[in-house]
């Protein structure tokens, strides 16, 4: 049975109403010889305009304020990036070279989380090409993540009453420790995550719901755990947003993962969480987080195909 929502069910929504949150400043960001790819980020997006999405349909996000940050960040915390004071330890648990342009890259895509999440709950389906940076805690940052756009937009999302209770669906290799740890005590905040047990973090607090595969696990056993869970959970909790990592690290020929999930298998996990999402009419916001494939174009393809399946949901359920 489908969910009622505050918003009016019966809109009809065309796959090209589907909004998307790019900034080119996003690949701009220099971290040398890093392994995050950044780069993917501009590729999406010549990728679509190829595919035919107009202009119109990006939206520029812009920084998010102090305020933003501080719904989730600890104000010490928030200094200590402002002024680049980060201890040696605290780079080293960073993994990422720090510097006040960096910052200013994790400040644009936290807030253009929060712009992707107004446009999901006007729209039905938002995708922020960039976000999901969900090992950073209040008080430190891990994994490559500073701030917790997660955190941020969805804490960002309750203070400012457009919704009572969100769900993070946290389909990144990785579990999403900081972001379980964000809303550990928080009830108007389902945190889900599926993810490899035997890889980073070594700490993983417990989520809402965590479900633990292995490596070489493969499409078989993850497909089989992510059906068993969805749209249960959807129809339980029933949330008035959805924040969807849709990670492509937990692809078989990724650099920093071990599930082995085909390119196929990646595809049936997005229809199952996407178009149960919009079939019980909970508007989604997708967030890419990881993925380090040799060949940066398996990376730029699978976030592709998550799209393509969010433009078929958006025409399907109207």
């Amino acid at each position: 049975m489908a969910i009622l929502h505050k918003f009016n069910p019966f809109t009809r929504w065309k796959k090209d109403s589907i909004k998307y949150v790019y900034s080119n400043s996003y690949w701009f960001m220099d971290t040398g010889q890093h392994i995050f790819p950044v780069q993917k980020y501009r590729k999406i997006y010549e990728n679509l305009l190829r595919m035919g999405i107009k202009k119109d349909n990006f939206l520029s996000p812009v920084p998010a304020s102090d305020d933003d940050i501080l719904l989730v960040h600890t104000s010490k915390y928030l200094k200590k990036l402002k002024t680049g004071r980060l201890s040696h330890s605290e780079l080293m648990t960073l993994e990422l070279p720090f510097s006040p342009d960096i910052f200013e890259f994790f400040r644009l895509t936290a807030g253009g989380s929060i712009t992707a999440s107004l446009a999901a709950l006007e729209k039905g389906i938002a995708v922020h090409i960039g976000g999901g940076f969900h090992h950073a805690f209040p008080d430190h940052g891990e994994g490559f993540c500073i701030l917790n756009d997660v955190g941020i937009s969805l804490a960002r999302m309750k203070h400012d009453k457009k919704i009572e209770k969100a769900m993070v669906v946290d389909c990144d290799v990785h579990h999403g420790n900081g972001t379980a740890a964000v809303f550990s005590e928080k009830d108007y905040a389902f945190t889900f995550s599926i993810h490899q047990m035997d890889i980073y973090p070594a700490r993983k607090p417990k989520s809402s719901l965590d479900v633990g595969l292995w490596t070489g696990d493969g499409d078989q056993a993850y497909i089989a755990s992510i059906q068993k869970i969805f749209p249960k959970i959807y129809e339980e909790f029933n949330p008035d947003l959805v924040f969807y990592l849709a990670g492509a690290d937990p692809y078989k020929k990724d650099q920093l993962g071990g599930l082995e999930l085909s390119l196929e298998g990646l595809k049936k996990r997005d229809e199952i969480i996407i178009m149960e999402a919009r079939r019980h009419g909970i508007p989604l916001v997708i967030l890419f987080a990881g993925g380090y494939a040799l060949d940066i174009k398996d990376t730029v393809a699978i976030h592709l195909n998550t799209i393509k399946t969010a433009q078929k949901a958006q025409a399907k359920y109207v």
